[in-house]
């Protein structure tokens, strides 16, 4: 039998709103922009991929503008005619001729898993060695920036059973500010939910030293990228030197920096993203060193759609229980969708999307409700 050749690559832009702003250190999100990916095969089979990030450059250097460009461009022409069932060689031709650009490889690595499970007849978890829980669960971000709207929100959540882990975004105000805020929230949930901060790098170490030990003193239970991702050695002895736990997010991307980390003296949590890492199978690279590592896990998001939060979800299945569990609540972030049926979110968590390949068929009415026009 011949082989089965990538070919043809389209991208598109698709801009959702979301159901209120959301605030982090960096910027103030209204819409979320998709780089939605369709991979098509030479036997007819269309395998979906996404690429997302957050506030356009404001959280990397990768824009949905620039992923896009560089897809079409630079990726796509090294994938078309190319066999579509060896992922490894594909992978390594794209590492070879393009370096970075994290988030358009996983795009791309995400959409040939979708496109191979579908022509087997087997789940991207299932392609990756299969899922070990078919139930995640998925914490909620407090980000209004108004502390009882927050406090209503995480009620909310709770008496739904949709959520009983919240993360707060700090970091755009004083540190005195957003510890009095993240204290009244934590007060007034009690024993209720588990609160967590993300600084996103906006604290120098020594701001990072004074708010962290208020936020444990308030019962805080997880401190996430406090001081910027390079400053590797100054995270480390935060780590160190609190008992509440540090995440690693933007400082580790993939596995190299997992084990620059974890060499280092590093041993609180990682934060699993696919985007960062180049893919699934990139990130799930960088959760084994981990593991060997003794660091524990957290399934991060990049705020992504339906079709990029599958894919990592299929990931993090085939880890088992991560001691942090998920973050994978964008699709709720957003007022509408472009898939036909959304994923199942109950019992504090969501369900891990069946079917072949990703288990996600798009809505093609809405896609080009909400596609952005040349």
């Amino acid at each position: 039998m011949s082989d089965i050749l990538i070919k043809e690559i389209e991208t598109l832009l698709v801009d959702l709103p979301t159901i209120r702003p959301h605030k982090l250190s960096m910027t103030t999100m209204a819409c979320q922009t998709l780089v939605i990916i369709r991979l098509r095969l030479s036997d007819g089979t269309e395998g979906l991929g996404e690429a997302t990030t957050i506030g356009g450059l404001a959280y990397g250097p990768e824009s949905p503008e620039g992923i896009k460009q560089t897809i079409d461009t630079y990726l796509a022409p090294l994938l078309i005619g190319q066999p579509a069932h060896n992922l490894n060689a594909l992978r390594a031709r794209m590492a070879r001729h393009a370096r970075g650009n994290s988030f358009a490889k996983s795009g791309l690595e995400t959409a040939l898993l979708d496109a191979e499970g579908k022509r087997r007849g087997l789940s991207v978890a299932a392609l990756l060695g299969g899922a070990r829980c078919d139930h995640l669960p998925v914490l909620w971000t407090l980000a209004s920036g108004d502390t009882q709207k927050d406090i209503d929100e995480a009620f909310q959540r709770l008496e739904e059973r949709r959520h009983c882990d919240f993360k707060l975004k700090i970091g755009a105000n004083p540190v005195d500010q957003d510890v009095r805020h993240v204290g009244a929230i934590k007060a007034a949930l009690g024993d209720r939910a588990s609160v967590r901060v993300d600084v996103n790098q906006a604290w120098d170490e020594a701001t990072a030293a004074r708010g962290i030990d208020a936020l444990e003193a308030a019962g805080i239970d997880l401190i996430e990228q406090p001081i910027p991702a390079r400053e590797f050695a100054g995270l480390t002895r935060l780590a160190q030197r609190f008992v509440v736990p540090m995440l690693a997010d933007e400082a580790v991307h993939d596995a190299r920096d997992g084990f620059t980390l974890a060499a280092g003296g590093f041993g609180d949590a990682f934060a699993l993203k696919i985007a960062k890492a180049g893919g699934p199978r990139s990130v799930l690279e960088l959760a084994h060193v981990a593991q060997a590592a003794g660091v524990s896990l957290y399934g991060g998001t990049m705020l992504e759609g339906t079709i990029g939060t599958a894919a990592s979800l299929h990931a993090w299945a085939t880890l088992g229980e991560l001691t942090w569990g998920t973050e994978m609540f964008g699709p709720l972030l957003l007022k509408d969708d472009i898939v036909a049926r959304p994923l199942h979110y109950h019992e504090f968590g969501v369900d891990l999307p069946t079917g072949p390949g990703l288990g996600i068929t798009l809505d093609e009415d809405k896609l080009n409700h909400y596609r952005r026009r040349d």
